[in-house]
């Protein structure tokens, strides 16, 4: 017995470093009851759609799988399909892209590929995947099926498929408000921000549906995470230095309560570091540093909205682009800086930049 007490006094001593999807067993996991329920009250409707949005790291995928976990634990057919995943040949061309959508869905519900029989390249490689969906998987499966797609963002790059892809996905959900069958179909698109493709208003499936957007983290929800990690911040006042420096920005505020947790370094000697090239957020900064080091007119719009003092109209694109890597809010479409550590390492960094 004591052996087993000293095994869990270690364990909770040592948590694992906080990067990337947060595990379906992790106490580390702050539930979002509100938005979460939400979602699992949608899901069980017929035919229905919901769309996650938010940028980067801000846990759109950690949502995804506990979703699927609630759909599995109801009886349903579950898919994770994540895009970020595919190969470059796959988006080559829509009849490629959709022959291999088509082709692991019927992997993923254990059936017999049977593309060949119901694939006619003269009805059109859109029309080919609706029939093989609608007279072939979906009347194969007796339960519903979630489809779950990640990281959507990746199809806009190729604006094609895009087109093509995003209006099946609208076919699918209105389809389903008149066709029994696609009430099998549980639509959930996870993505960083509204797409720059344009789709007319009756083809995008980004004007219907559910929509949840994932936001900051709370007071309250940082405070809880602290005491998951057995800091007691009582008076608050240290989750009230971490907010104005990241914002609630999830990932940011979990690895910084990770680090506290692992008392390396104080709150103010973490928070003086933070927006250099030797703070906790080094990697986090460089990836996005790196970014805008490709693309010089980024660059210049992000140091546009940093030396705003008030919120800022930019061109769309790199409105989209910023917003979607988590650097900006838009607000009426205006833009503000998402949070200091963001102002005060690119304000420096960005200034180098441009002056080469």
């Amino acid at each position: 017995m004591k052996l087993i007490k000293k095994f869990f006094l270690v364990w909770k001593e040592k948590p694992l470093f906080p990067s990337g999807v947060i595990s379906l067993d992790s106490q580390y996991y702050i539930i979002r009851s509100d938005i979460e329920n939400k979602i699992y009250a949608e899901i069980q409707k017929p035919g229905a759609l919901v769309r996650i949005k938010a940028p980067q790291e801000m846990g759109k995928t950690s949502v995804l799988l506990r979703l699927i976990q609630r759909a599995n634990e109801l009886g349903y057919h579950t898919i994770y399909f994540n895009l970020r995943q595919l190969d470059e040949e796959v988006f080559s061309d829509v009849s490629t892209f959709l022959r291999f959508f088509c082709i692991n869905i019927t992997h993923e519900l254990g059936l017999e590929v049977k593309l060949d029989d119901y694939w006619d390249e003269e009805l059109g490689c859109k029309a080919s995947c609706n029939f093989y969906f609608q007279n072939y998987l979906l009347k194969s499966i007796k339960s519903p099926l979630i489809l779950a797609l990640d990281e959507v963002n990746q199809v806009f790059e190729n604006l094609k498929i895009a087109k093509e892809f995003f209006s099946l996905l609208r076919l699918w959900y209105e389809k389903a408000k008149t066709t029994l069958v696609w009430q099998k179909l549980r639509l959930v698109v996870a993505h960083s921000t509204e797409s720059y493709v344009s789709l007319k208003l009756k083809q995008s499936p980004f004007n219907v549906g559910l929509p949840i957007q994932l936001g900051s983290l709370s007071w309250e929800e940082i405070v809880d995470l602290a005491k998951c990690y057995e800091l007691s911040w009582r008076d608050g006042e240290e989750v009230n230095l971490l907010m104005r420096m990241v914002g609630g920005h999830p990932a940011l505020v979990h690895l910084a309560i990770y680090y506290l947790s692992q008392e390396r370094m104080t709150l103010e000697e973490l928070l003086k570091m933070a927006p250099t090239s030797t703070g906790i957020y080094a990697n986090h900064l460089n990836r996005h540093q790196e970014k805008l080091y490709e693309d010089s007119e980024l660059a210049r719009a992000l140091s546009k909205v940093i030396v705003a003092t008030e919120p800022i109209l930019l061109e769309p694109l790199q409105a989209y682009k910023l917003n979607s890597m988590g650097l900006i809010k838009l607000s009426n479409n205006k833009a503000v800086i998402s949070c200091q550590l963001y102002r005060d390492y690119f304000q420096q960094a960005l200034k180098e930049m441009i002056d080469r």
